[in-house]
């Protein structure tokens, strides 16, 4: 398993919030729900995602927006819309004055905005529409002042927990990343746009998985692209030497690896791999290995059934200690304080 394959291993949904938008301009949701991970798919007419910190990012219909947590943003219409709605923790909305309006604005199934569900309609009804092949769109607006022209269709999909996404992967992406719909071909906008609205028995498992699938998929074709400032570790991939290393350390991490045995196994000389290392990655072998082992320890204590002893095992460390040292001198904390505060990450989403 390559790098990148082992970085996009990681999503894991977990009952993760999902919603369709119905809104008509003028509209802006300030997003204050301190999630990691955010996507957003715009359906039907454009968008702007608003940083605190940052340019504005434009959305065209088919254009999908990541945008990294828990930093608050602001979605709208356009850039200078004041936000009219606050979406707070477990995705309560909300008036910027507090009153809430979860109740008010719910449409049905998934779905919430200020447009009615009988106005919805299809893709090939009459007028002047543009959005995701195949999805269902709104018509007519009844909350904002636009015509039914103007009424825009989103989708979001909210990890609610960091311990659903990597820290790894987290940390390779920018705040926001957009990919347009015109540069890429799949199936996944168009399925997720019919999945949303069902209401059937193990709807919240289905829907889970096809947006791990959309994230990896909108992230495997990101990285590849030249504009996307992919970190060093990807880029020393293509190398002869690097590329050949990092794939041993991925792909056998428990392996008690030195630079000696790596220098043998790609055909160079252990000063001549470490300096290379060095120069592509941004640091040597053995550092690298270790965050890598870290990393992946890291995600293994998401899971509640797991045991220290056998997280430690499973990524190179011979007991539990000697995770745990390691886990401290580089985390700053010990394995199970980090476990507890995934935990109460957990229980403060729900």
């Amino acid at each position: 398993m390559d790098a990148l394959a082992n970085l996009l291993d990681g999503p894991r949904a977990r009952g993760a919030f999902l919603l369709r938008s119905i809104l008509t301009p003028p509209w802006s949701l300030r997003i204050e729900d301190r999630a990691p991970l955010t996507l957003a798919l715009m359906v039907r007419g454009d968008g702007w995602v608003v940083p605190d910190k940052g340019d504005p990012v434009r959305l065209c219909p088919g254009d999908i927006a990541v945008i990294r947590g828990p930093e608050p943003y602001t979605v709208a219409d356009a850039p200078a819309t004041e936000p009219q709605i606050v979406i707070h923790p477990g995705q309560v909305s909300a008036t910027p004055q507090g009153v809430e309006l979860c109740e008010e604005m719910d449409l049905g199934v998934r779905t919430w905005g200020d447009v009615p569900p009988e106005a919805v309609g299809t893709v090939g009804a009459p007028g002047p529409v543009r959005s995701v092949a195949g999805a269902v769109v709104a018509g007519a607006g009844q909350g904002g002042s636009g015509s039914a022209e103007d009424s825009v269709v989103m989708i979001t999909g909210t990890y609610q927990m960091r311990g659903e996404i990597s820290q790894r992967l987290l940390s390779a992406l920018p705040h926001v990343l957009v990919m347009p719909g015109d540069a890429w071909a799949s199936p996944l906008p168009a399925l997720l746009c019919e999945e949303i609205v069902r209401d059937e028995p193990g709807q919240e498992v289905v829907l889970d998985r096809l947006l791990d699938l959309l994230l990896i998929a909108v992230l495997r074709a990101w990285f590849s692209r030249p504009e996307a400032g992919a970190p060093a570790w990807y880029v020393a991939q293509s190398d002869p030497v690097v590329g050949p290393a990092l794939r041993l350390l991925h792909d056998d991490p428990a392996h008690p690896w030195t630079v000696a045995a790596l220098a043998a196994r790609t055909g160079v000389s252990r000063a001549a791999l470490g300096r290379r290392f060095t120069d592509l990655v941004g640091e040597p072998p053995m550092s690298y290995l270790t965050n890598w082992r870290l990393s992946l320890a890291a995600d293994l204590l998401r899971e509640p059934d797991a045991t220290i002893g056998a997280v430690a095992r499973k990524v190179g460390y011979g007991s539990p200690f000697a995770l745990s040292a390691a886990f401290k001198r580089v985390r700053g904390i010990s394995p199970q304080q980090h476990r507890e505060g995934v935990a109460a990450e957990g229980s403060a989403a729900s």
